[in-house]
């Protein structure tokens, strides 16, 4: 029985990512069990400045999940180089996601130009799907001519492969895939969180400092699904398929949609060993369906497969 998958020639034990934002710099779970465990990780969202985040509060509970309006908080690009990198690579011997935040191209550039040199760092996840910080994040996200304009910017500056992280927040997701597939994207990450939010009945005032956030968690997973789907029928790069994603069952699902892996997002912040429990859950899954190897399987859902 075989788990590994590849993602632009990097390849992976198995298909199971953490995603940027719920599980740190790695390290921190580390002290709980072996994350060597992992697919791979995809560590916290980085800019090139130092950033505080959003004011609090900043989480919001919802059936099924939650809203976060966290704000890239981070140490900044160079904090990350100096003493995040080397704590996680203490604990962790496989290549890792870099997630890269940006205000402008130039801050995307910068950023991803520094992140690329890192020994450690495989594949560089850029991030124009953020929805909540303004003036850069989603705002690149949703135009196609901006999506493009970004991944060409990054592409001629590094040498790894570049995913760029869609948000689901547009009329056509597709219509921005194939924006950064012609600009030279080597794989796409799907979906990021979807504008939400909820009021405070007693005070009626919004329940997040930021009025509104990103909602993830396991109600938002059928809509990812349904959008990993699309944008397997209108590119040929490989996605990295993420939104609600809690059981070893939904990985398969979500590859079966198209994507050559997965990222677990919210399910990390309701139970710390979600991850390690999705995959040593998953050779049983695939015994069950008749699986041998997962990467055979990705598209499978589609017609003519």
């Amino acid at each position: 029985m075989d788990m590994s998958v590849t993602l632009s020639g990097v390849r992976l034990d198995n298909p199971v990512i953490p995603a940027s934002g719920t599980f740190g710099f790695g390290y921190e779970f580390a002290e709980l069990y072996d994350i060597n465990i992992l697919g791979s990780l995809s560590f916290k969202g980085t800019t090139e400045s130092p950033r505080y985040g959003n004011p609090t509060p900043r989480i919001a509970e919802i059936p099924q999940g939650l809203i976060n309006s966290v704000g890239l908080q981070n140490p900044g690009v160079r904090g990350v180089i100096e003493n995040e990198l080397p704590r996680l690579k203490a604990c962790f011997s496989k290549p890792v996601i870099a997630n890269v935040g940006g205000f402008s191209v130039d801050e995307y550039v910068s950023c991803a130009r520094l992140l690329d040199m890192q020994d450690c760092v495989g594949i560089l996840e850029i991030n124009i799907s953020c929805p909540n910080v303004h003036g850069g994040g989603m705002s690149f996200g949703t135009s196609p001519k901006a999506a493009a304009q970004v991944t060409q910017a990054v592409k001629r500056a590094v040498k790894k492969p570049v995913y760029i992280k869609l948000t689901p927040n547009v009329t056509d997701v597709t219509e921005i895939a194939r924006a950064v597939e012609q600009a030279g994207a080597d794989g796409i990450s799907m979906i990021n969180t979807l504008l939400g939010m909820r009021i405070d009945i007693k005070s009626k005032k919004p329940v997040i400092a930021n009025k509104m956030g990103g909602m993830s968690g396991p109600c938002i997973f059928p809509l990812a699904l349904r959008m990993v789907y699309q944008v397997y029928e209108a590119v040929k790069i490989p996605i990295i398929g993420m939104g609600g994603i809690s059981r070893a069952e939904d990985v398969i699902e979500m590859m079966l949609a198209g994507a050559s892996a997965v990222q677990v997002g919210a399910a990390n912040l309701v139970d710390p060993f979600a991850c390690k429990n999705i995959i040593e859950a998953l050779p049983a899954a695939m015994e069950k369906y008749k699986i041998d190897r997962l990467c055979d399987i990705v598209g499978g859902a589609h017609d003519g497969n």
